[in-house]
């Protein structure tokens, strides 16, 4: 007697069901009674929802499980839904293409929020609302440049980068003004795994 391996039998559409609903959904397509195949179908489900009590949980988990039940019978089953089942043209049909605004950044390493940040605190009234923003974009800057230039970063080349984005409204001089030093976090000490034992 010679075994037959799953990998041998025809693929599973929806293969979370088993083989065993599958073979319930083609012997329902096969009954050649109306009312016994709808009876059939139904009967079906109960046991499809048996399967997998979270999703029931969800508001359409019925509508879910009878279009599983469609997909499962290849479409062929011909009883009256109880909802409007998912059509098979739809399975394969592709998402319409979004398409992307693709605005220029002037420095990537910065990102376009940083821009976007910058304009704002240019239409700032001047202030010390006004000052603290442009430190808080001013360091930030410095952050960002740090986490992919390890070596640092002098204040005289992120204010200059804060000059150009400006167009000039923001004027910082390097000479007095400082920006916060940023170090490279240590790394974990790896635990060794052995307890203290208690005296």
């Amino acid at each position: 007697m010679s075994l037959e391996y799953n990998t041998q039998k025809e693929k599973l559409v929806l293969p979370e069901y088993g083989r065993n609903v599958q073979q319930m959904v083609d012997y329902c397509v096969s009954i050649p009674d109306r009312e016994e195949r709808t009876r059939c179908a139904y009967t079906i489900i109960q046991i499809m929802g048996n399967l997998f009590p979270q999703i029931r949980d969800s508001d359409d988990y019925k509508h879910k499980l009878w279009d599983h039940l469609a997909i499962m019978s290849d479409f062929k089953l011909d009883i009256d839904f109880p909802y409007e089942v998912v059509k098979k043209e739809n399975l394969d049909s592709k998402p319409q293409r979004v398409d992307y605004k693709l605005d220029h950044i002037k420095y990537r390493h910065y990102g376009k929020l940083i821009e976007l940040m910058i304009a704002q605190a240019c239409e700032y009234p001047d202030g010390p609302e006004k000052d603290a923003l442009i430190s808080l974009i001013a360091n930030h800057m410095k952050k960002l440049i740090f986490s992919i230039n390890k070596d640092g970063v002098e204040d005289e080349k992120i204010l200059k980068d804060l000059y150009h984005y400006s167009k000039g409204k923001i004027n910082l001089d390097p000479a007095t003004y400082k920006l916060r030093e940023f170090k490279e976090a240590p790394a974990p000490v790896a635990a060794t795994g052995k307890k203290k034992k208690k005296k």
